[in-house]
């Protein structure tokens, strides 16, 4: 695993060691170690069924892991879950907001949910932050999903949550209104809330502080985008043909040969990618003599390292 910036334990949002739980006779989440400083966007990649979300869950206090210890917030996650949830905003894949209350009418359940002071004043700020004002009377179920995201983001932070999670929560969102989500994330950790996020989407995972890879119940990486492509130790080439059949036909020759770790197409380029440099080089020399194909040395993006780790993981229902 590669390491990054060491914090000072007072930075530290989340300290946890040794983090396992278990549903039935099956691990989903094995001895994890985990360190978020105070300010960060710390990312989760993994397949689906990893232990992204039982993971999130262990560290807010919602579910109480078999084994590990270690600190969110300053507060024990065995023994001090409720006060870690009372600093923490959750926000679920799926909407779970009141579909036939007004986006005002919702954000002053939640005001009421929490107690907060001055509820009229707390709604009116959190609408005008998150540029809710004009639809404030809109039903949330009239809502596009970017809205209906953008109200979901409204109610975690209403309280001024220390620690922001997030599960998965652009899925099914069209790409303006993701990047707008991301906007606000940033603003959001600059005035110092740590966020952690679990998402799919490779551009999401490159604009986390920092990332680590959950598959199966293990952590298998972490670190900057950077830190995790440089420690994956892949090399890749990418090639272009003179049509998509041709490009269509490499592919199924170089799937399986030695030293070919992935062959993944990307439109109309193939990626060919391995960790031993030069048994991949040695597998791909006798199509590099094709005029046809361009060949070229390239850095690998972390979409690779995210193919290649799903490749080498084991899922824990087998």
């Amino acid at each position: 695993m590669s390491a990054s910036l060491e914090h000072s334990d007072n930075d530290l949002v989340i300290d946890v060691e040794g983090l396992t739980k278990s549903f039935g006779n099956r691990k989903v989440v094995n001895n994890v170690d985990m360190q978020v400083g105070r300010g960060e966007i710390y990312g989760f990649l993994g397949p689906n069924g990893s232990g992204k979300t039982t993971t999130i869950r262990l560290l807010c206090g919602l579910l109480t892991p078999d084994a590990g210890h270690g600190t969110c917030l300053g507060y024990d996650i065995l023994t001090q879950s409720s006060s870690i949830k009372l600093e923490v905003g959750y926000m679920t894949q799926k909407f779970s907001l009141y579909e036939d209350l007004s986006i005002r009418e919702n954000l002053d359940f939640i005001a009421r949910i929490y107690e907060i002071p001055d509820r009229e004043k707390a709604v009116k700020e959190t609408l005008e932050k998150l540029n809710l004002t004009a639809r404030a009377n809109q039903l949330a179920g009239t809502l596009s999903g970017g809205w209906k995201q953008r109200l979901a983001l409204a109610s975690c932070i209403m309280h001024k949550p220390k620690l922001l999670l997030l599960d998965e929560p652009t899925a099914g969102v069209d790409p303006k209104a993701r990047r707008e989500f991301w906007d606000e994330i940033h603003d959001l950790a600059d005035d110092g809330l740590t966020v952690l996020v679990s998402t799919h989407y490779m551009d999401e995972a490159e604009r986390c502080h920092k990332i680590c890879y959950l598959a199966y119940g293990q952590l298998l990486a972490r670190g900057t985008a950077d830190e995790v492509i440089a420690s994956s130790n892949l090399q890749t080439w990418t090639v272009t043909g003179p049509s998509q059949k041709r490009i269509h036909q490499l592919a199924r020759d170089l799937k399986g040969r030695h030293g070919v770790d992935i062959v993944a197409p990307f439109g109309a380029i193939l990626h060919v990618s391995g960790k031993h440099g030069a048994t991949l080089d040695r597998a791909i020399a006798p199509f590099r003599n094709d005029p046809s194909l361009q060949w070229q040395k390239d850095k690998p993006t972390l979409e690779d390292v995210f193919i290649l780790m799903m490749n080498q993981s084991q899922d824990n229902f087998q």
